[in-house]
């Protein structure tokens, strides 16, 4: 594809050394799949964010996984993997943990979580197909398995809600998907906190899903240049009715990163000469 006219864009490819690329990992570095514990990475992603990475000032992924998993599934069968990006960022749980050359930070898991833990199962009983995620700070109960996963994911909106609030947690909906962990941070607040702390002066974030809307608010209140990127699916329509570009998924955010990469390397071969 050929990178569209954006202001944001435009900044970007002008100033590199000050852009932050902000990512989403399940829906736009790789593939929505029924178990999300094969969510392999897109095998084009680690290639494009190693040759993106040392153009730009910092490359970050936002998710809501723990980093290690989000590293785990970011290996490619006889390739690289997202461990090998240079200076590479993963903000897990939202922001609530941070891996980092190697490195891993994170707080105590909240208390709540136990609560979640021992009645969780029971909200589900009855809903074939319905099944439990611990992503140790965070729990989350998926329905894309059932026969009507809408229709199971709207069953037990008013239950989990009620049990998220017992707990003293938040929930944060997704792609067939209800969420439940600590309140108080999101990929907005994440992302924001990233920005300022590397003195950013240009923005893109790749989303896809109603998590990453925070991330796209964060993007217009940041007071520098932005572009907001949806990958696209007929599942969530929310984030590319705000999007200033739309791909189509982690193949469309493959090929926007690497002619993103191919037009920075042509810009600076044009300031060298």
């Amino acid at each position: 594809m050929t990178l569209p006219a954006h202001a944001g864009l435009d900044a970007i490819v002008a100033d590199p050394a000050g852009a932050v690329i902000g990512l989403d990992y399940d829906g736009t570095l790789s593939p929505i799949v029924p178990d999300p514990a094969a969510a392999r990475v897109h095998p084009g992603v680690p290639g494009v964010l190693a040759a993106l990475a040392p153009l730009v000032r910092a490359v970050v992924i936002v998710t809501g996984r723990p980093p290690r998993t989000a590293l785990a599934l970011g290996e490619v069968a006889g390739g690289p993997s997202l461990a090998g990006v240079p200076g590479l960022v993963i903000l897990g749980h939202y922001g609530l943990e941070r891996w980092e050359d190697g490195r891993l930070t994170a707080p105590p898991p909240p208390p709540g979580l136990d609560l979640v833990r021992a009645r969780l199962p029971e909200l589900v009983e009855g809903l074939d197909g319905a099944w439990i995620e611990d992503k140790d700070r965070a729990v989350a109960v998926h329905t894309r398995r059932c026969a009507d996963p809408a229709g199971a994911l709207e069953a037990l909106r008013g239950p989990v809600m009620a049990l998220a609030g017992e707990a003293g947690l938040a929930v944060e909906p997704g792609r067939m998907v209800l969420e439940l962990r600590p309140a108080g941070m999101d990929k907005g607040k994440a992302l924001s906190a990233f920005l300022a702390e590397r003195d950013a002066r240009s923005v893109m974030f790749v989303g896809d899903d109603l998590g990453d809307l925070a991330a796209f608010d964060a993007v217009e209140s940041a007071g520098i240049p932005g572009v907001r990127v949806c990958s696209g699916s007929a599942e969530v329509t929310a984030l590319a009715e705000r999007a200033d570009v739309v791909v189509d998924g982690p193949d469309g955010v493959v090929a926007l990163l690497g002619d993103l990469v191919a037009r920075l390397r042509k810009s600076s071969a044009s300031g060298e000469a």
